[in-house]
């Protein structure tokens, strides 16, 4: 029985492939709502799915790049404490970034920011932020006393 797959199915499939499964699995998925039999039909809506699915995909692509060149001219800067010999308490945290690009009217979430060196001293650091798995972008943090 050939299939096609509505949603992720463990050590089968994912979303939208077409499986060759036993015909006692195959009621199982269909019973399930976890897939269909493979027809016209099945095969035309899973082209119009895939097609939402790439728009979608490229709209969020065109959406992150925009995103990615205002940060690119962007940046922060933290004021921050320091010790003798103008060491920095502490670090600055994807966290503390995060906010601080909110208040700038960003939506970016503190686990989209990947902070490769940490931030404790006193200068200028480029950091990198996951905007879309296809896109990323860097923003400019300044720390100064």
């Amino acid at each position: 029985m050939k299939v096609i797959l509505l949603e992720d199915v463990k050590k089968q499939g994912k979303k939208g492939e077409i499986l060759t499964v036993k015909d006692g699995y195959g009621n199982f998925l269909i019973n399930n709502h976890k897939a269909v039999i493979l027809t016209d039909t099945g095969l035309n809506r899973l082209s119009k799915e895939k097609a939402q699915a790439d728009l979608e995909e490229s709209l969020a692509i065109k959406e992150a790049n925009c995103v990615k060149e205002k940060l690119a001219k962007d940046k922060i800067s933290f004021t921050v404490k320091t010790g003798a010999g103008d060491r920095v308490f502490g670090s600055i945290s994807s966290k503390q970034i995060a906010d601080e690009l909110k208040k700038k009217g960003y939506e970016i979430d503190k686990k989209q920011i990947v902070i490769s060196t940490p931030i404790s001293s006193l200068g200028y650091f480029d950091v990198e932020i996951n905007l879309h798995k296809k896109v990323k972008g860097t923003i400019k943090v300044e720390v100064k006393k």
